[in-house]
């Protein structure tokens, strides 16, 4: 009896492997949608189009790129965590969606949960930047201003809650200062609005404010990660500006709905990895301002869950409710 429940069981591991090695070969059968969370145009959206093109030859089928913005990508999130988990369906995961775990009561899907994070694509670090024609000299300036004029200069952000928002509350709360929020849709907006001096200052990501830093419009005064950004050399970090205690960094990368088989999964990490150490597609995604990281699954998922305990932290720093 043992002797046959023991054949039973290797012919069942057998069946199950070869049902997984059919699987792996015979998908992608159709196109993929690749669902991004955030409107056309914005560095998110440009990030996957530049990934898509070029996992679309590596499996030979299209990978369609479709934008679902809205409600601080909660909406395109909630799309694909109930999207069916047959390998035809991805989202692009970002930061904002672990941060949003907490920022939202009730954001509508589970980030390590209702998921599966094959990997990480970019990284991009968080720049405080002004007017090039400010007159504002350095990070160290723009402080000793604010505490001159209390609540008298103000800076944008892509939405309240936002990384980029409760950053720039807790360099307020570290230097003693005072300035006014104004939030707006997305950090292209945020971007924007320091351009034409609606604001003076923002905090915003490395692929949006990069293109206007090398154009000479905007003045990167800072930069939040814990080391420099190798596209931004001579740019202090806010560590070596005096502030310490604020290291903001977003990630993207690309996510499939739990419960996606495995074979289809490692079938699709493996293009995603062919596609990233092309020297094409890395130079690409670098024009576009960001960092190619290139993360397996493990390391991507353990970013993406550090990020909703920094966002827990920040909030009670700063007394920020969920939504």
């Amino acid at each position: 009896m043992q002797t046959l429940t023991r054949r039973s069981l290797l012919l069942a591991a057998a069946g199950l492997a070869l049902h997984g090695a059919a699987l792996a070969q015979e998908y992608p059968a159709r196109p993929i949608k690749w669902l991004v969370p955030y409107l056309a145009g914005t560095a998110p959206d440009i990030t996957v189009r530049i990934t898509a093109e070029a996992m679309s030859q590596i499996l030979k089928q299209p990978v369609v790129v479709e934008n679902k913005g809205g409600a601080a990508g909660n909406l395109g999130a909630q799309l694909a965590a109930r999207a069916p988990a047959d390998g035809y369906t991805w989202v692009y995961s970002a930061t904002p969606m672990a941060t949003n775990m907490r920022m939202y009561r009730k954001p509508g899907y589970d980030v390590m949960k209702d998921f599966i994070h094959v990997g990480g694509i970019t990284r991009s670090d968080v720049v405080l930047v002004v007017a090039a024609d400010s007159g504002i000299r350095d990070a160290k300036d723009l402080f000793e201003r604010m505490r001159q004029q209390p609540g008298k200069l103000s800076y944008a952000s892509g939405g309240v809650g936002t990384p980029a928002h409760m950053g720039a509350e807790l360099i307020l709360k570290t230097t003693g200062t005072q300035a006014l929020h104004v939030p707006y849709k997305g950090a292209s907006e945020s971007a924007n609005a320091v351009l034409g001096k609606q604001v003076d200052f923002a905090l915003t990501i490395s692929s949006v404010s990069l293109p206007h830093i090398n154009g000479g419009k905007l003045k990167a005064l800072a930069v939040t990660a814990p080391t420099r950004n190798p596209r931004l050399p001579e740019v202090p970090t806010l560590a070596e500006a005096g502030i310490p205690n604020v290291a903001l960094v977003s990630y993207g990368g690309l996510s499939l709905p739990a419960g996606t088989p495995a074979p289809i999964v490692q079938r699709v990490s493996d293009a995603l990895q062919k596609a990233l150490v092309d020297p094409g597609v890395r130079a690409k995604l670098e024009a576009n301002g960001a960092v190619v990281v290139a993360s397996k699954s493990v390391e991507y998922a353990q970013s993406l869950e550090s990020e909703i305990v920094l966002t827990e932290k920040m909030m009670k720093a700063i007394n920020v409710t969920a939504q």
